[in-house]
This record gives structure tokens, sequence and C-alpha cells, in this order.
């Protein structure tokens, strides 16, 4: 898999490691907390190429060697359009209220791209092969993306999803036990130095 040899701004992504589709999602954070300023880790095809990259393992194994070639334009701008839909779909699953169905339509066109089955490899040979429905392997990538968040947000998983609720901060992740409560490590210092910040701040009562 090809992807620019530059900076990336998928490199400092605060939160990795999620299912695909929240990693997707949470490729759009915030630098710096409260004050912090708006990052998009996906500016162009380069930027998705790495982001399929470090995430590479998290994709169907007969996929993998599929994905050497560049992503395109249309390419990019059909994840960002997933990223959309899986964001808004995270927010009302968070809020406890039904998605719209635009969004929900979006991931599940995008989850049929994931469609794929085995066959035998021919005479003589007791191998199989993997066929998809989808000839282009970043569309079958994408499949791949948008079913993994049909499997979270439809009880799959087993596990909630949850915002983080630290100020300043738009990632979501998977409360994987019960005591976890923010994204990050650094979200948690960030919110126990601001309540400390202000109980000194607070006058004494009496």
């Amino acid at each position: 898999m090809t992807g620019s040899a530059e900076h990336s701004s998928v490199d400092e992504m605060p939160l990795v490691g999620e299912s695909l589709a929240l990693d997707l999602v949470n490729t759009t954070f915030i630098d710096g907390g409260l004050r912090g300023v708006l990052v998009d880790a996906l500016a162009g095809p380069a930027d998705l190429d790495r982001w399929c990259a470090r995430r590479l393992e998290d994709f169907s194994a007969p996929l993998r060697p599929r994905l050497a070639e560049p992503a395109t334009r249309a390419h990019f701008e059909r994840f960002l359009e997933l990223r959309h839909a899986l964001r808004e779909v995270a927010a009302a699953h968070v809020a406890g209220r039904v998605p719209e169905p635009a969004h929900l339509r979006t991931v599940n066109l995008a989850s049929r791209l994931a469609a794929r089955w085995e066959e035998l490899a021919g005479p003589g040979s007791p191998a199989s092969v993997t066929r998809w429905a989808e000839p282009d392997p970043r569309l079958t990538a994408l499949g791949e993306v948008a079913a993994a968040g049909v499997r979270l947000f439809g009880g799959g998983a087993g596990q909630p999803v949850s915002a983080c609720p630290a100020p300043g901060c738009i990632l979501y992740f998977v409360k994987s036990h019960a005591r976890r409560e923010w994204c990050t490590a650094t979200c948690g210092n960030r919110v126990r130095v601001a309540r400390h910040s202000r109980r000194h701040r607070e006058p004494s009562a009496g």
C-alpha cells in the first residue's frame, strides 16, 4: 500500500485501535482541548492511504494484498461520505435517538460492498479463492468499514459506544470496561487538572 512520505495528521490521531468504524469517525479530532483547533486527518487521498495502512491488519486477510494501489479522489470522497454518516449514527446512538434514514442508508449501501464468498480454485487444485461482489478493492475496504459500523451499532459488539465527555473532545470509543470514562488518559488528566484548578480558584465558604 502506498502513502505519502510526508507528515500526515493521521500519525497524530489521539485515539486509535477502536472499531474500524469509530477509527474512521475519529479521524476528525480537536487538538488542544477546549480552546484547541479542529483537525481533519483525512485531507486528501494520500492520508486515506496512510490511514488504511495503519489499520491494515483490521481488514480481512484476503483483501490486504489488494490495497496496494493508491486511493483516488473518488475513493476519498466516498470515505468522507461514510465518515459523516457514521458520525451521525454514533451521535444518535449515544443520544438514544433513531438515526436519520439518509445516514442509515449510506452505511447500509456501503456495507454491501464488503460481500465476498469462497470458490474452488479449479480442476486439480484443492485450494479455494476469495471472490468479491465489488471489483474495486478500495470500495471493498469501504464496505468493511461500514460493515464494522453495522456490527457495532446493530448490537453485535455487545459493548456500548460512548462519546468522550471531556470538554473540547469529539471522539467516540467503545466502553470496554465499566471504569473507562474518557477516550484517552490525556482527556481524563485534562479534566482532573481543570477541576483541581477550579477548586483552588473558588473562595472558601465561611
